[in-house]
């Protein structure tokens, strides 16, 4: 019986960083695919770290994201990921949100919430802004 093998972490963490910067620039796995011009189950794989991405995919994809390889394999300070979450992070009241929202097991409750949320996050750019105290 072959042994299941679980992804490298390193696979993993590029993966969750191309699927960051795609989400943050709002383009859909199959936008990407088609820029890239490969299937989206196989960026599905990328995302996931199920699948490595070569060292010539990783060019195409960060171009294709707009950004460097370095972001994506974690070594350019200058443009990671992770300055935009903390950014986002610092929104009164976003890391409480982010907490409760890590408790909720059920993929449909999650999915339900972000629809929610990104509707409310839609009227209130309509309204002029009002800000949680700190």
């Amino acid at each position: 019986m072959a042994e299941k093998h679980n992804p490298d972490p390193i696979d993993v963490a590029v993966g969750a960083r191309m699927r960051i910067r795609r989400r943050w620039l709002g383009l859909s796995q199959t936008d990407l695919a088609n820029a890239l011009g490969i299937t989206f189950q196989q960026v599905q794989k990328y995302e996931k770290g199920a699948n490595r991405v070569s060292a010539s995919m990783l060019v195409r994809a960060a171009a294709a994201l707009e950004t460097t390889v370095g972001a994506l394999v974690g070594e350019d300070s200058g443009a990671d990921v992770a300055s935009v979450v903390l950014t986002d992070l610092a929104a009164p009241g976003a890391a409480e949100l982010l907490a409760s929202f890590a408790k909720i097991r059920d993929g449909e409750v999650r999915r339900a919430l972000i629809k929610t949320v990104e509707d409310l996050a839609g009227k209130a750019s309509a309204k002029a802004p009002l800000a949680l105290s700190a």
